[in-house]
């Protein structure tokens, strides 16, 4: 999993550079979502692992499904994702670029996990403390894992912070043990 962030980092970065300049946030994020969901559709993803399938052949069905949603520089982008057998990778492009997005706006998306149902009042102390350690307004989404024994796991962007008590025993263990 973490090679395909690897590789859909730098294509989310560089489109990110050119809609900031361009002032096109909204429409990329718009162009980036459908084509991340037409690269996941059953059909094209079977046109997309199909070694018959010419990479001239690709770009034209991709962009005949796409046809009117995209701009001369997004239909570019198509071609060199196809070009360098990156198609596959677009959902992630897509995901990678709407964080970037968030961050220059200010907010930040976290993940809790916590092992335990968490009520309103400490996702919203919690929410507090981590707009105040980031210093941007957080966007939460809590999940319930009961693994994790007690405490929760906080992921926002490419930072963790594990507070949980499995966390806190996997750290214990390896301390021991090295």
């Amino acid at each position: 999993m973490a090679e395909i962030v690897t590789i859909a980092r730098p294509y989310a970065e560089a489109v990110f550079r050119v809609a900031k300049e361009k002032g096109t946030l909204e429409d990329w994020s718009g162009m980036l979502g459908f084509m991340a969901a037409v690269s996941e559709d059953a059909g094209m993803q079977s046109c997309i692992n199909d070694p018959n399938v010419t990479p001239g052949r690709l770009e034209e069905l991709f962009l005949s499904v796409c046809s009117g949603k995209l701009d001369e520089m997004g239909r570019n982008l198509v071609g060199e994702l196809i070009h360098n057998g990156r198609l596959g990778v677009l959902k992630e492009i897509y995901d990678h670029y709407e964080t970037l997005k968030a961050e220059e706006g200010g907010v930040l998306d976290a993940v809790v996990t916590s092992a335990y149902p968490m009520s309103s009042d400490q996702l919203k102390d919690l929410v507090g403390r981590l707009e105040e350690k980031f210093k941007k307004k957080v966007d939460a989404s809590v999940n319930v894992d009961p693994e994790l024994l007690g405490g929760v796991r906080i992921v926002i962007g490419d930072d963790v912070i594990d507070a949980s008590v499995r966390g806190k025993l996997q750290a214990m263990a390896f301390a021991l043990t090295r």
